[in-house]
């Protein structure tokens, strides 16, 4: 397997046009295709931004675990919930900055750094920022994720060199009260154009499986379609199981063709995103996991945990991925 740094591009030829006013009946037309046409018509627009056989390797680590105060229904991480979990303190800089030298030795190209707020100190930030050029300095992409921040917040992590911003929607907007009362969907995207106000990328999906309908999840689709540039990240995830969140009460683990449709239809909304299989590849198969990077995902997590939750281990990634021919920042 070849390592390569760095999301592969095609910028040359024809390539789709990107588009702000999408109508949830278009994706839902889309969503519908028969389904040797959404692939195609999927894998022709990936092809077009990307090398269709590359696949990004980025690594995720929780710097600060758990007492959020945030109430968001799925989250191991909320102090609202009895899940078993401890809290813990802000990691130091020499542990943080090991564990991302450690995942690049691994493979990962972009390193990122989560911390259970609702929104940092400035003292907290401090010690972000400098994680985050300790990171830099390592050669690898940064990303943090730390809940909702002011544009001077914004600021000084830009100065701080950081690469991308993880804010996710989560959900449509018709779903979203229904999981999260204590911050609105606007706060999230009001945090959303700081970010790129400052010049930062953006990173942002959402979560599948928590009991939303099919229209539910193309909402979601629409929504970041929509914004006034497209997240240069889109995750999606699989909601992982956690004991004690009132979204078990509701969960239902998408049908896995009604998953690629998801990412296929997400390829064509946003022809030049990164859409990224996150949490939930445990529950995954191979075959899954290649429909969906033929319906145009190209970037996984690797590690053994993300956050809270299991990951596939790095030997399945990299065996998977030979089979396919495609090559990532994984070593042979």
């Amino acid at each position: 397997m070849v390592a390569a740094v760095g999301v592969k591009r095609n910028d040359g030829g024809d390539s789709a046009p990107v588009r702000h006013d999408w109508q949830r009946a278009e994706a839902e037309a889309l969503y519908g295709l028969r389904f040797a046409d959404l692939m195609l018509q999927a894998q022709s627009v990936h092809r077009k931004n990307f090398d269709p056989n590359y696949v990004e390797t980025a690594s995720l680590l929780s710097i600060k675990t758990g007492g959020c105060p945030e109430d968001c229904g799925y989250c191991s991480q909320s102090a609202h919930y009895d899940t078993g979990l401890k809290a813990t303190r802000l990691m130091n800089r020499a542990e943080v900055v090991a564990t991302a030298r450690a995942a690049k030795d691994a493979g990962a190209t972009r390193f990122c750094m989560a911390a259970a707020w609702r929104s940092p100190n400035d003292r907290d930030l401090d010690q972000v920022c400098d994680m985050i050029s300790a990171v830099k300095d390592l050669g690898m992409e940064t990303c943090v994720t730390l809940g909702m921040l002011t544009s001077k917040q914004v600021t000084r992590l830009s100065e701080a060199g950081l690469d991308f911003y993880n804010h996710n929607v989560d959900t449509s907007p018709e779903f979203y009260d229904k999981i999260i009362t204590t911050r609105t969907l606007q706060d999230r995207i009001d945090t959303l154009a700081h970010v790129r106000d400052a010049g930062i990328k953006v990173c942002c999906g959402g979560i599948v499986g928590m009991g939303e309908r099919v229209e539910d999840r193309l909402g979601m689709l629409v929504l970041l379609a929509n914004l006034p540039s497209h997240p240069e990240s889109v995750p999606i995830n699989l909601w992982n199981e956690v004991k004690g969140v009132p979204v078990n009460d509701t969960a239902e683990r998408p049908d896995p063709i009604a998953l690629v449709r998801l990412v296929a239809t997400a390829r064509i909304m946003m022809p030049k995103s990164v859409v990224r299989l996150s949490a939930g590849r445990q529950y995954m198969s191979d075959e899954l996991q290649a429909l969906c990077i033929l319906a145009g995902a190209n970037s996984i997590f690797i590690g053994d945990v993300l956050l809270t939750t299991k990951n596939p281990q790095r030997d399945r990634d990299a065996n998977l991925l030979d089979r396919l021919g495609v090559t990532s920042g994984l070593p042979d």
